[in-house]
This record gives structure tokens, sequence and C-alpha cells, in this order.
């Protein structure tokens, strides 16, 4: 059976290639097939591989709907290798490899392509067996507890989080499962393990992850979900705890989001909100150490990156304006100074669960002297640039 297929234009280009091919293994064949006759041929010959020579993007959009193959592209471009890797091509390799590197570049191919068919295999027995839902693609809600304490006991697992999220009170409305399934497959590890919850739930095992790791997936999921609905989590650490009572644990930080209408919610000795955690006098070293990691990466990963990018943006549009930005662990700073005026937008971690950002444009006593508390959840690029470009408007039309 022919299982390799080469699809090209250039006739010459692919004889020459499927000489070096031919013998990859013993029972492997290649079949040469020109662009137009390319999609019939794929189905008709049920290859395994596709080596894709210079097609544009629409032919390999065209050529992905069949996700029992495994696409090779062979191109030196970088914007089709780029939007080809968007599409979920499998490889790429330049026309002008050696014969050896595409031997072996396909050798892995198949070895990849065998595990993928072996997995798909056995995802359909879990379906037909029902412990996977077909509609969202992950374990049903009757055996998360054996999948989860399998997973544990078979990896001795001793730290972790569990996470449990629901669409928010107002969202519900709008909450499709299936899309919220897809948005939590798409931002987990291998190593991550998710199954259905207790009605519209989602559970996810998080193996060797803190609490900081845990809002990171979390801003992932909320990424992939683009805004069609808002999530809400309970978050409960594994440590030294049976499944039933970390699940017990999240479940109720999840209730209590849920009604207050809070992003997220950590377990601790008493369930407290992070606005709870702001003000305890009670509140341990190793709470302050999970809020200040997760400050730094918001430092790292929002802050810095936005105060950068709206300096870069608006160098060229304000005019007779010195714009100045700079982050660090104390404060950071976005300054605007012209030869009438001076606004400042200072970003304060006072510590725990908020940050403050102080708004001053010198001269002014108006509202637009303001004080903004922000909880660090809610520390997106998007909220902290929405911020950010109001204060430059606020300062062009005080000039």
């Amino acid at each position: 059976m022919e299982n390799i297929l080469l699809i090209s234009d250039d006739n010459e280009y692919a004889n020459r290639l499927a000489e070096k091919l031919i013998f990859l293994r013993k029972d492997d064949s290649i079949q040469v097939s020109s662009l137009q006759n390319a999609l019939n041929q794929v189905v008709i010959s049920r290859c395994e591989i596709v080596l894709v020579h210079e097609a544009d993007i629409e032919f390999l959009e065209e050529l992905r709907k069949n996700e029992n193959i495994t696409i090779i592209l062979i191109s030196d471009s970088q914007k089709l290798i780029t939007e080809a890797y968007d599409l979920g091509i499998d490889d790429f390799i330049s026309p002008k490899a050696k014969g050896y590197e595409f031997v072996l570049r396909i050798v892995n191919n198949i070895k990849h392509n065998s595990k993928r068919v072996a997995e798909f295999r056995n995802l359909r027995l879990l379906e037909q067996s029902e412990i996977i839902d077909e509609l969202t693609g992950i374990y049903r809600y009757a055996y998360s507890r054996q999948v989860i304490e399998n997973f544990i006991d078979d990896n001795l697992l001793v730290d972790g989080t569990f996470i449990v999220i629901s669409p928010s009170q107002k969202d519900k409305p709008k909450f499709n499962i299936e899309k919220m399934a897809s948005a939590v497959k798409s931002s987990l590890r291998v190593t991550d393990i998710t199954t259905s919850g207790r009605g519209v739930n989602i559970y996810i095992l998080l193996p060797k992850t803190d609490a900081v790791g845990a809002v990171a997936i979390l801003d992932r999921i909320k990424e992939n979900l683009n805004g069609e609905f808002e999530i809400c989590a309970g978050i409960a650490d594994i440590a030294d705890k049976s499944f039933p009572k970390f699940e017990r644990e999240a479940l109720k930080a999840l209730s209590e989001a849920l009604s207050t209408e809070q992003e997220i919610i950590f377990v601790k000795e008493k369930e407290k909100t992070l606005d709870e955690w702001l003000v305890d006098e009670d509140v341990t070293d190793k709470n302050y150490k999970i809020f200040r990691q997760l400050f730094n990466k918001k430092l790292e990963k929002v802050i810095t990156p936005v105060f950068y990018r709206l300096q870069k943006a608006y160098e060229e549009k304000l005019f007779n304006t010195v714009i100045e930005q700079y982050t660090d662990s104390e404060q950071c700073v976005f300054r605007l100074k012209s030869d009438k005026r001076e606004s400042v937008l200072t970003i304060l971690y006072p510590g725990f669960a908020k940050i403050v950002i102080n708004i001053v444009h010198s001269g002014l006593d108006t509202p637009e002297n303001r004080e903004i508390k922000l909880a660090l959840t809610k520390v997106t690029q998007k909220e902290l640039a929405d911020i950010t470009e109001d204060f430059i408007k606020e300062f062009k039309s005080s000039l």
C-alpha cells in the first residue's frame, strides 16, 4: 500500500526527491501527485504521510481538514510555514535539505503518526465505553474520582493544584460546555488531567503546580474563550488530602466565588476571599509569598509589555511630549511630560491580593486625579491598557 504521498507541481524536483525516499522501510512506497489532483489522491491512496512542496495556504487549509494524515510542508518561506503551523500542520523541512534529513524527518513523523492513531483508537474505545464524553472529549464525572486518584497514585504525586471552574452566574445563559471544554484542553499540558465535574463544572488537576501556575492556566483558558463568557474558579492544593477533601474544598471556594462575583478564590485553612486576605491580621508568610509571586508574574507578563507597547505607540502621536516608563518590584511608572503639564500613572503593590494605581495630573484638582484598586486576578493586558490609554487621553485633553 502506498503510505507516502508527495504533492508537487515541480516534476523534476518531485522525481529527485522520490528517489531519495523510496527505501525508508521495506514495505514503504511513495506516490507523486500534482496539486490539482492531490485532494482526491489523498483519499484514494489512503496515505499516512503527505509531503507538500510549495503549496499556497488555501490548499493547506483544505488538506488539513483530513485529520487522519500527517502533513510535512517542504518550503523555505517563513510566512507560509508560520501560517501553516497555525492551521495545524505537523512538520516542515527545507527543499534544499539532504536526503538523509528527509528520511529522518519522515521516519520520526511515521512514529508520531502511529502514536496518534493508537491514541485515537484508545479515545474511541473510551467513548464507546462512555468513560469519555463524546461531546466534550473529557472524562465523565462518574469516573473523575477514579481517574484522578489513579493518576496521583501511579505518579506518586505529593503536591499539586486542583481547580474547579464554572461559568459565572451572569454568563450562564450564553454558556457552552463544548467551548469551555475545548478552551480547557487547549490550555493544558499533556501531564495535566481534566474531567467533567458536577453540573456544568470542569475539574482540572495540575501536578506539581502552585497557585501562581494555576492562575496562569486560568488566564490562558480565559484567552482561549475569546471573551464569549466569563468563568469563576475555586482552587485547592492537594498535599496530604484525599480526593473527596480537595474536591469539597474547591467546590466550596467556587460556590463563594460565584455568589460574590469574584473570578478566583483560593482555599486555605479558612476559605477566604482575596479581599479578606488583604486585611486579615492572621495572614501567613506563605500566603504573602504566593501573592508576591503572582504579582511578579503580572509584572513580567502584563505590566512591562503594556507600558512598553503604549510608549512606542504614542511617541509619534503626542507632539512635544516626553514619554517615560519603567517597572520594578516596588513601583511601576508611566509618565507624560510637556512644557505645560506633567502627568504620572503609578502602580504600587502594597502586598497580597491587590495593586493600587494612582493617577495624578499636575495642576489639576479634578476627578481625573484618582486612585484605582485592582485585584491581581483582574490585572490583564486589556484591563491595564484600557486604564493607561484613558490616562493618556486625559493628559491630551488637559493640554
